[in-house]
């Protein structure tokens, strides 16, 4: 273990998901750690501005509709209404009181925290300032870039935060909007839609590509698109934004797709078209980072090119998911331990969206495996099928599983429905595990329970499923 008050055997630069996780592990192995922040709480973007206080909102959001579906599950309810400074409000304590327990996390293990922007020089020294002023200068045996991102926004379209906003003014929200329209169908875009929708503001959706959750499995994206539609979300895929000005009080934008010009007038633009890297004034260039597309480049020891200088979370690129940087931040504290582990596997990362009906999944779409030119068999269970989605009264969408039809290894799973983004982590164990279909078919789940669609999907695959 390094030794003196300013010298650590890793400094990590950020405190999100990534970054704090990084420092534990790093403690946890015997390794002295410091915390670079800049904010004044902890956690990061996830935390603060992301995936926590959005699934506050989304779960309100949830509720709220549920309340109005009452009279479905025999309850008479007169009038149902919401405080909207209350909803925005409850979203902000759940962030601020996990904020708290990453701090508590620190001291816990024994974490030392710097407030204030890092730079590291070319000696990778790592300086923590303020104001422009240097306060700290840490010696560091290893450094983790854990930055995080910010959001990025369409050529020609400034973000002002007032008509043209990013998520975060989007959670904010002191007045909710009449009309609002998203740019962008990615998991963002659509979890914004979904909560705005819900609570009554009109909402159009408008993505460059041909499907919704460009990512996502072409049958889920297009059971999805149905069902935000039937909740009165509009979605227009294939079209391309081609103006955003203000009007008065409103903004108007112009987006064309098929050779057709759409013009819509609406209170606020909120721009979900992805996430930039925060990499500048840290000193990369002169201390030689390579970069491509805006990334840092790291190898499969998320190590840059910079030898003792690591990244991890969405500075590295996609997939910009919280748990791939937390995932990442354990492999790079226990790479620079020296423990001989495997590098991360990126194709069994989970993706999930929070919507309603959930979307989640993991390895390849249908449309991936076919190009690989195996032979393959998907699996298929519609929640309508499902006892306990029937009870539930969630029966929208499917569990959709891909496998090798030689192997019955399962190439990749896709699902939308109730509790998918929960249901996804046994097929991500399953493909850890290299389980075949057999060894899920065989796998005895709980009745009622929605997770034996993930049962039933593969049997379906092999003409083995019983309730369909």
């Amino acid at each position: 273990m390094t030794e003196g008050a300013g010298s650590f055997d890793v400094v990590v630069i950020g405190a999100g998901p990534g970054g704090y996780t990084a420092a534990i592990r790093a403690q946890q192995l015997g390794l002295s750690a410091a915390l670079v922040e800049r904010e004044e709480s902890l956690g990061g973007v996830c935390l603060n501005w992301g995936c926590i206080p959005t699934k506050a909102l989304l779960k309100q959001a949830e509720l709220y509709r549920l309340f109005r579906r009452a009279g479905e599950f025999g309850f008479k309810v007169d009038a149902v209404d919401y405080d909207w400074d209350k909803v925005i409000s409850r979203s902000r304590g759940v962030a601020g009181n996990l904020a708290k327990g990453v701090g508590y996390l620190m001291g816990k293990n024994k974490v030392q925290v710097f407030k204030g922007d890092g730079r590291i020089t070319p000696m990778k020294k790592v300086e923590v300032s303020r104001g422009g002023k240097i306060e700290q200068t840490l010696s560091a045996g290893s450094v983790i870039i854990a930055t995080g991102g910010r959001p990025q926004t369409i050529p020609g379209v400034e973000i002002d935060g007032e008509k043209v906003i990013s998520s975060r003014e989007a959670m904010v929200a002191a007045k909710q909007p009449a009309s609002m329209l998203i740019i962008g169908a990615g998991a963002i875009g659509i979890e914004f839609a979904y909560f705005y929708n819900a609570f009554g503001t009109a909402v159009t959706v408008v993505e460059t590509l041909p499907q919704v959750l460009p990512r996502e499995d072409a049958e889920v994206a297009q059971v999805l698109v149905k069902s935000l539609e039937e909740q009165g979300i509009a979605v227009a895929t294939g079209v391309g934004v081609t103006g955003v000005k203000s009007k008065g009080r409103k903004v108007e934008v112009r987006y064309e797709g098929d050779g057709k010009e759409t013009v819509a007038t609406v209170d606020k633009v909120l721009m979900a078209v992805g996430v930039r890297a925060n990499v500048e004034g840290m000193g990369l260039e002169a201390l030689g980072v390579r970069m491509e597309k805006g990334a840092i480049q790291v190898n499969g020891r998320l190590e840059t090119s910079v030898k003792g200088v690591y990244a991890i979370g969405d500075v590295v690129g996609p997939p910009q998911l919280a748990h791939m940087a937390s995932a990442e931040a354990v492999a790079a504290a226990e790479f620079i331990a020296g423990f001989e582990r495997d590098e991360i596997d990126r194709s069994n990362i989970p993706s999930c969206t929070y919507c309603q009906p959930q979307v989640a999944s993991v390895g390849m779409t249908e449309a991936e495996a076919v190009a690989t030119g195996r032979a393959v068999k998907v699996g298929r269970f519609p929640f309508m099928a499902s006892g306990k989605a029937q009870a539930a009264g969630e029966t929208d969408g499917l569990v959709k599983l891909i496998f090798d039809e030689q192997y019955g290894e399962i190439l990749g799973a896709a699902m939308v429905g109730a509790e998918a983004t929960e249901l996804i982590a046994e097929v991500c164990l399953a493909r850890k595990l290299e389980a075949t279909y057999e060894e899920l078919l065989h796998t005895v789940h709980a009745h009622p329970t929605l997770s034996e669609a993930v049962m039933e999907a593969a049997g379906e695959a092999y003409g083995e499923a019983l309730n369909i």
